[in-house]
């Protein structure tokens, strides 16, 4: 083995001097890659740390990789029972996003109209409606399962009017692409979603001064916030016919993974799993979305903070995933580049996700181009492109410049 040397940025699991770097051509079975030679959300890997099982996993790890650093204190195995990486593409779309776009705009805005109705029915006579949800929600759900990505990037393109209902859609759209990543079967999907998209009907009790407050909340506000969660569990109760295991994701959405969530402080595995790929989800949209108290950030930053958080508030491995199945810098997304000029995101690269595939639309004076350029930044390496080294230095809010990103899908 080479000489140790410091890894800075990258967290793990052992001290940066405890690390060992390793040529790929010899890691051995057994061998635990505590870090690799690229930040984690460049490469394929699921999650931060994995042993070497398989000649297999040796071929795959080479693949993506020169050398790796490996914690030579971790060589017992007997604790691990499945694969520790995963490749980060997912099942195939069957549709190409532009025709799939045009199916998606009808399904979101008949779901929208939907859910709207339910909640205005459930402020007047306190009856949710679960089934027209449920309804509302199928559609979504076939949409995502064949292009990952068009619902997705109608979400990020539609303007929210009523923050809760429109939550409610974006959440359960946001959880049904991270199901569809880690593979959930078609039935768990449905019950991921409804519970995704009901997780904030309790709010019906919180006034909307409270909730629209641009200020801190008293304690007072917030215990009637938090309280939204036992008001949800027995509202959908009382509507009936509703699989336990939604209502689950109902009572745990706000449960965290260090124990430090609510109502009743669960941790790690004591919360349902498909209540922490809500929360996550819930969480990610509260970020990207204009609030009375906080501006909307970029998803990239929303990504980051919740990447910063994995491990204390969200469990780590269903973070990697989420990160992989959003993509950092999702399509439909406005970004600038280095070279000044302005695209929009049109695909993911699965292994290079910081370099997507996207289309030039604004010169470097923000001057629309007569013809946008397409452009996919993982092959920007030949040195006779015309469009080499170009690169993404930010993400920008939908509108800035005056681009709707919708323009130029539809």
């Amino acid at each position: 083995m080479n000489a140790t040397k410091p890894l800075k940025g990258r967290k793990t699991h052992a001290s940066d001097s405890e690390l060992a770097e390793v040529p790929v051509g010899l890691l051995k079975i057994g061998m635990y890659v505590a870090a690799v030679d690229k930040p984690w959300l460049e490469t394929p890997f699921a999650v931060q740390g994995f042993f070497v099982e398989t000649e297999e996993d040796i071929d795959y790890v080479a693949a993506h990789c020169q050398h790796v650093y490996v914690d030579p204190r971790r060589v017992d195995r007997r604790e691990l029972n499945t694969r520790r990486y995963a490749p980060s593409t997912g099942p195939r779309n069957t549709t190409s996003l532009k025709s799939e776009l045009r199916r998606a705009t009808v399904d979101y805005e008949s779901a929208s109209v939907a859910v709207e109705k339910v909640f205005t029915q459930l402020k007047k006579n306190r009856h949710l409606d679960a089934g027209a949800i449920e309804s509302a929600l199928t559609p979504l759900i076939q949409s995502v399962l064949r292009n990952s990505e068009a619902m997705a990037a109608l979400i990020r393109m539609k303007q929210k009017n009523d923050y809760i209902h429109s939550h409610c859609i974006s959440t359960a759209v946001w959880s049904i692409l991270l199901g569809r990543h880690v593979g959930l079967d078609n039935d768990e999907l449905k019950v991921l979603a409804l519970g995704a998209a009901m997780i904030d009907v309790g709010m019906v009790n919180v006034p909307n001064h409270i909730i629209n407050k641009p200020g801190p909340l008293t304690a007072k506000e917030f215990k009637l916030v938090k309280s939204h969660v036992k008001t949800g569990v027995r509202l959908v109760e009382e509507a009936g016919t509703v699989n336990h295991r939604v209502i689950e994701i109902i009572a745990c959405h706000h449960e965290r993974h260090s124990g430090s969530g609510y109502p009743n402080g669960l941790a790690g595995a004591d919360i349902p799993l498909t209540a922490r790929m809500a929360g996550i989800a819930d969480s990610y949209d509260a970020m990207i979305t204009q609030r009375p108290y906080a501006s909307a950030r970029s998803s990239f930053d929303a990504i980051q903070e919740l990447t910063a958080l994995k491990g204390s508030l969200f469990h780590p491995d269903i973070t990697e995933a989420f990160t992989q199945a959003i993509g950092i810098f999702p399509t439909g997304s406005i970004v600038e580049l280095n070279s000044g000029e302005v695209g929009i995101v049109v695909g993911q690269n699965s292994v290079r996700r910081l370099k997507p595939q996207i289309i030039v639309v604004l010169d470097k004076n923000k001057v629309p181009y007569k013809r946008f350029i397409t452009c996919d930044l993982q092959y920007q390496s030949d040195p006779d492109d015309p469009l080499r080294n170009l690169r993404i230095t930010k993400e920008l809010q939908p509108g800035t410049y005056g681009l709707d990103a919708q323009n130029y899908f539809l």
